[in-house]
């Protein structure tokens, strides 16, 4: 045998000795074996309120948007209005429920968008933040439901903003579980819709931020 044909031969030796890749489909609903998905089945998930500044021009909210979106992070609330006119610069509250890892990858991804100055935790910087919420709430009724319609609704300090003779629209301020106990108690009472702001919330600190 010449020297060619027995280097020939080892190769196919060494061949047939490694074992071959696995082929089998992933079964249906298993995630793929990505650091996220790996990530999301360690520990459990935190909600977390970011504040965001931004530049005031068109598109931004659709570029912080589509980061989310993109990376398939949930958005809880998002609101957003110009608060430095003589700046041009807007602040975005984002409510976001994720692991602790995606938490932080968020924060780094949303840091290195152009238009963004400034991006705080506050749920980690200050504990427990101002958060408040502000909710519209029509309910529709007669009789003994609407005279309980204005009892739960001056417990909860809501006020009346319209009102006809077969309905109330009242407007609600606090924090989101305030919201949603009044929701709740007037379901029954003849709840029609309901518009809500989305948080809005600020440092306790002196200082911005």
């Amino acid at each position: 045998m010449t020297k060619a044909a027995k280097k020939v031969a080892a190769k196919r030796k060494s061949a047939a000795r490694k074992p071959k890749e696995s082929t089998t489909p992933r079964p249906p609903g298993e995630p793929p074996a990505s650091a996220y998905f790996i990530e999301e089945t360690k520990g459990g998930e935190e909600t977390h309120t970011l504040s965001v500044v931004v530049d005031n021009e068109p598109g931004v909210l659709a570029r912080v948007i589509g980061l989310f979106s993109g990376r398939g992070y949930n958005i809880d609330s998002l609101t957003v209005s110009e608060t430095e006119h003589a700046k041009h610069l807007s602040r975005i509250t984002i409510v976001t429920t994720a692991t602790p890892m995606v938490i932080s990858q968020i924060k780094n991804q949303l840091a290195r968008l152009v238009p963004v100055h400034t991006v705080t935790d506050l749920t980690v910087s200050n504990n427990r933040p101002i958060e408040r919420e502000l909710a519209l709430i029509k309910v529709a009724g007669t009789g003994n439901e609407r005279v309980e319609a204005l009892r739960l609704a001056d417990a909860f300090q809501a006020t009346v903003v319209d009102a006809s003779v077969g309905h109330f629209i009242f407007e609600v301020t606090g924090r989101s579980t305030k919201v949603e106990q009044l929701i709740a108690v007037m379901a029954p009472l003849g709840l029609v819709e309901v518009c809500r702001t989305g948080i809005a919330a600020i440092s306790r600190r002196p200082e911005a931020g």
